[in-house]
């Protein structure tokens, strides 16, 4: 079991932005998350986008650090990678 981290380098809303996922399970990833305060509004579909604030403080809570690559390749041969064509749009969310 692994939570995993890429490095802060997605700029959106004016901050820049991690992923984590697990690559064991969405209940290993949720229960990292929620031990760390991370709100559940930062899911979205396979991962949890995190600022870059908060980077840190997610690899000294035990996520581990891996370039965006490893971290697809991971989370798709655990079988949990949602690509965007295949995602349901969230409630409330314009298409």
């Amino acid at each position: 079991m692994t939570v995993l981290i890429d490095p802060p380098r997605w700029p959106a809303h004016g901050r820049v932005w991690s992923h984590l996922v697990s690559d064991e399970s969405y209940d290993e990833l949720h229960a990292f998350a929620a031990a760390q305060n991370i709100p559940a509004r930062g899911f979205d579909h396979d991962h949890y986008d995190v600022p870059v604030e908060r980077y840190h403080a997610l690899v000294a809570a035990g996520a581990v650090p891996v370039d965006s690559r490893e971290l697809l390749q991971r989370i798709g041969e655990a079988g949990l990678r949602q690509p965007k064509r295949d995602r349901r749009v969230k409630p409330g969310q314009q298409v």
